[in-house]
């Protein structure tokens, strides 16, 4: 683990954190940049975009690996096929709390972006705007078929073997992820019952070509959400915007923070 990482202590859980800050810093007050990874991701997985971000904004930034993936222990039981709704109600404002911080913006990818509205769905004091890569507010056939094509590859042990640099526990992590998604029933989060109560602004920003679901997310989280919502639809692009078209994603959420971003 890198020297700049810590560990965080929940309790019943320790979460590997790293903080980051802008290169050029002006003195002004800004809120704090927070990235939830997808759902087989963690800090390694954003590559350099959040360092990017954060230059390009100004703000501090917290990028972790969420529970059961990277380095961050393992869940205490089982959370099944609620974890994304568990990790946004019970564990984030415990981390957001364990690290001070009182004011920020959530960054989600895919899983990340579905708790980011997951949480905002409490309107929580410190959060202050979210942005979605590729968020899920329902199931489609698409992703679950996508899923099952990524359970093939784990078990011929080709994408076992790249993911298991990554986690502790790449079993865990990859089982946690696959088998509630493909799971009969399964949604990600009540979009009925959560959304409408997401009041601060929202960038949803999804690839046109986006293996894991269609454009349709983007229309629920927009017709759904109490506040401001923006939406991106972005060509030749897949299911990780901001590392397949960095350029005009990174553009893109800098142009929505920063008007947001000064405190005070």
């Amino acid at each position: 683990m890198p020297s700049t990482d810590e560990l965080i202590d929940l309790g019943d859980r320790r979460l590997r954190v790293r903080r980051l800050a802008p290169t050029h810093d002006d003195g002004l007050d800004r809120t704090v940049l927070v990235f939830l990874h997808e759902g087989l991701g963690c800090i390694e997985m954003w590559r350099d975009f959040p360092q990017k971000l954060c230059d390009a904004t100004r703000c501090a930034g917290i990028v972790y690996d969420r529970t059961g993936y990277g380095r961050s222990s393992p869940w205490p039981s089982d959370p099944g096929v609620r974890y994304m709704e568990i990790e946004a109600d019970l564990v984030l404002p415990r981390l957001l709390a364990a690290l001070g911080i009182e004011d920020c913006v959530l960054v989600g990818h895919s899983d990340g972006g579905t708790i980011a509205l997951n949480y905002a769905a409490a309107d929580p004091e410190p959060l202050r705007a979210v942005v979605t890569l590729a968020a899920h507010a329902i199931n489609e056939p698409v992703c679950v078929a996508a899923i099952e094509a990524a359970r093939a590859a784990f078990a011929s042990g080709d994408l076992r073997q790249r993911l298991a640099k990554y986690h502790d526990d790449v079993d865990g992590a990859f089982h946690l992820w696959a088998d509630a998604w493909v799971a009969p029933g399964f949604e990600p989060m009540d979009a009925n019952g959560r959304l409408p109560g997401v009041v601060v602004p929202v960038q949803a920003i999804q690839g046109e070509d986006d293996e894991y679901g269609s454009e349709l997310q983007l229309g629920i989280i927009a017709g759904k959400v109490e506040g401001y919502c923006e939406t991106r639809l972005v060509p030749d692009c897949g299911h990780s915007p901001h590392l397949q078209q960095p350029a005009q994603v990174l553009a893109e959420i800098t142009r929505f923070v920063s008007p947001l971003a000064l405190l005070g």
